[in-house]
């Protein structure tokens, strides 16, 4: 679910403003999930804007004290969330962690990089939610360090039901600055996509498993 309203209007305009959703019925883009989709959110530009960069960082301080109380530490998600999850711990003052998606071959092996008591309190911080595997996979690490998961705090989710299910299933509370839903209205009230194109999102956010530009 999101945060607020007004927070997911904003987060999404600014998402709009740098471009860092791209749209492309024709040649779709291959998630690492394999689906197949005409819309790609890269969240990762948001580093390279300044005042947007701590709009983020401030909403995301903000609202991660007020959902789940201040944590002991702060984890981001390799490697999209990590340069996000540095600024936001940095704002509350506590102690970041970060998740690689499977242990290093090498060294010490570690998958949580960063000093990690058992038992602290740790909320979880990421760019985006699509089918929520690989991000599950990062609470599952943590959790097996020891660490008391209070939550995920991500930039954006598409909302589908397979990740809704999954963190349920995870027991893994999760607050979103934006969405989907707030995303194509403020696309929409920008102009940013024709009618061919709204009615493409529309039909592939039925079943994104199975669409494709042949449908």
């Amino acid at each position: 679910m999101i945060f607020n309203t007004n927070t997911a209007e904003k987060t999404a305009e600014l998402l709009l403003q740098i471009n860092a959703i791209k749209l492309n019925s024709k040649n779709p883009f291959t998630w690492a999930s394999g689906w197949q989709s005409p819309i790609y959110c890269d969240n990762r530009i948001i580093l390279s804007f300044p005042a947007i960069r701590n709009f983020i960082r401030d909403e995301f301080a903000k609202n991660i004290e007020e959902k789940f109380g201040k944590p002991d530490v702060i984890a981001g998600v390799a490697t999209g969330a990590i340069g996000v999850g540095i600024l936001v711990a940095e704002a509350l003052g506590l102690p970041f962690v970060y998740v690689r998606p499977e242990p290093k071959k090498h060294g010490r092996q570690n998958q949580v990089e960063g000093f990690l008591e058992k038992g602290q309190n740790v909320v979880v911080v990421e760019d985006l939610i699509s089918t929520g595997g690989s991000s599950l996979q990062a609470v599952e690490a943590l959790r097996n360090e020891g660490a008391n998961i209070k939550g995920m705090a991500a930039i954006f989710t598409y909302g589908f039901d397979l990740s809704v299910a999954r963190f349920k299933e995870a027991n893994v509370t999760l607050f979103t600055l934006s969405n989907y839903e707030n995303l194509i209205h403020e696309a929409v009230n920008r102009q940013y996509i024709d009618q061919e194109e709204i009615a493409t999102l529309q039909e592939w956010r039925k079943s994104p498993a199975t669409w494709n530009t042949n449908i």
